[in-house]
């Protein structure tokens, strides 16, 4: 089964700090629940793992990240994933994405993404609707932490981040724990109940 996702997300960080961030996968991992780079195979390549919890069961999933192209006069990022779990369901996943300035506040930019995921095995079981809203429940808390880590590095002249942001990112710190399978199906079931009787649970 294969989903495609078309995404833009508005950052409140100028684009120099995040496009830094992004080209630091192993940055840009620990903002995604559950992931983690685990190997560097070579100047574009990476050993990742990411842990999905669903009640007291643990799944591990392991696989590799290829940086296929990056532009820095683009600000654009090309990365193919794929991985594998024991009990033989696997994905694999093509992602563009691109860091483009906000031309009315050059403190704000834009992080647009466009992904191809296949995914088989079980979790294909869940059809393309039930994947999409899985993945931008993800993405959602992603940009998240990718928006506060970004927001704690120097700014482009070596200034330490906005105290005003530091203090919101002390209170809200970035923790990449496991993603949690159960808070993901009941916010499924919600939105499908939701969207039975015509109105949000």
């Amino acid at each position: 089964m294969e989903v495609n996702l078309d995404k833009q997300y508005p950052l409140d960080v100028d684009a120099t700090r995040a496009w830094a961030l992004l080209t630091d996968l192993k940055a840009v991992a620990s903002c995604m629940p559950g992931a983690e780079i685990t190997e560097q195979l070579s100047d574009t390549s990476y050993k990742g793992a990411v842990k999905v919890k669903v009640g007291p069961a643990v799944a591990q999933f392991g696989g590799t990240v290829d940086v296929i192209e990056a532009v820095t006069s683009e600000r654009k990022m090309v990365l193919r994933g794929k991985g594998a779990d024991k009990g033989g369901s696997s994905a694999s996943m093509d992602l563009t994405a691109i860091i483009t300035s906000d031309p009315s506040n050059p403190s704000h930019c834009v992080l647009n993404g466009q992904a191809a995921v296949i995914v088989n095995g079980k979790f294909a079981q869940f059809g393309g609707r039930l994947m999409v809203q899985v993945s931008d429940m993800l993405l959602a808390q992603f940009v998240e932490n990718f928006r506060q880590t970004a927001l704690s590095l120097p700014t482009a002249d070596g200034a330490p981040s906005d105290p005003a942001h530091d203090a919101a990112s002390a209170k809200a710190p970035v923790v990449a724990k496991e993603i949690n399978g159960l808070a993901i199906f009941w916010s499924l079931v919600k939105s499908w109940f939701g969207g039975l009787l015509g109105k949000k649970v």
